[in-house]
């Protein structure tokens, strides 16, 4: 079990971590209140959605929705589909927060991300334990909503400056931080099929139609695929039987 020292120093990596993130969310941000612009979206109503939705991949799919005319049905089940892999988020972090109370935990599950996902949880496993405090850290420190929000309010307001914001690289900050974090998260033989797997079919399907669609797919098959290798060959780090978790911030 991890000591206080431990923990406190654990934090000090997430929040390190956090901060490097944060330059793509700012990038990430701005390219999506460029593109919320673009599409007629005013400055309140981007914003919003930043806050409401709070998911980056799904936001972008839906203006891009919106600015060719789709449906609301249309719009809200295929975001939902690209959206689908944080079922599984959520379903990895309940063993480490199933101590926490549900109105804390329904808030956290608002403020799960890919980000705050991988921040929180490999901070769970280098400890040991449960820390409420290292996934609030995750949740609203350098790289969490506040960040988004603002970042997005960025985008809104500027967009008229940058005229053409590919020209600039930011269209391939979301996709670097990405890899990132998936890199980070390897820490056993499952993690690397489901990578590898999920990559892979991402990519060839996204050739062949479309990257919501390959995103679905590659998030859905890399994850079967991984199950298939049996628990003692995979060589990952799990939830011990019995957590305690940190007080509430």
């Amino acid at each position: 079990m991890a000591t206080d020292v431990d923990v406190r120093a654990s934090r000090r990596t997430l929040l390190a971590d956090s901060g490097g993130l944060a330059v793509g969310a700012v990038g990430f941000g701005l390219v999506y209140g460029l593109a919320a612009r673009e599409a007629g979206f005013t400055p309140v109503e981007a914003v919003a959605m930043s806050a409401i939705a709070y998911a980056g991949a799904a936001q972008f799919a839906a203006v891009g929705y919106v600015a060719n005319g789709l449906a609301w049905p249309g719009i809200i089940l295929l975001t939902a589909l690209l959206n689908a892999r944080h079922v599984l988020y959520s379903a990895s972090l309940r063993p480490w927060l199933r101590e926490v109370p549900l109105p804390r935990r329904a808030v956290m599950a608002h403020l799960v991300t890919d980000e705050s996902y991988a921040l929180s949880i490999s901070h769970f496993r280098r400890i040991g334990r449960t820390d409420e405090r290292g996934f609030w850290l995750a949740a609203v420190g350098p790289d969490g909503i506040f960040t988004w929000i603002l970042a997005t309010l960025a985008g809104v307001l500027l967009g008229a400056q940058i005229p053409e914001p590919e020209r600039l690289g930011i269209d391939v900050i979301f996709p670097a931080a990405m890899i990132g974090l998936a890199v980070g998260l390897v820490t056993g033989r499952r993690e690397l099929t489901a990578a590898i797997v999920g990559a892979g079919v991402a990519v060839g399907v996204a050739l062949v139609s479309s990257p919501s669609v390959g995103i679905v797919t590659g998030g859905i098959l890399g994850p079967l695929v991984a199950l298939l290798i049996p628990k003692r060959f995979a060589a990952e780090t799990t939830p011990p039987e019995s957590l305690t978790s940190e007080p509430g911030p």
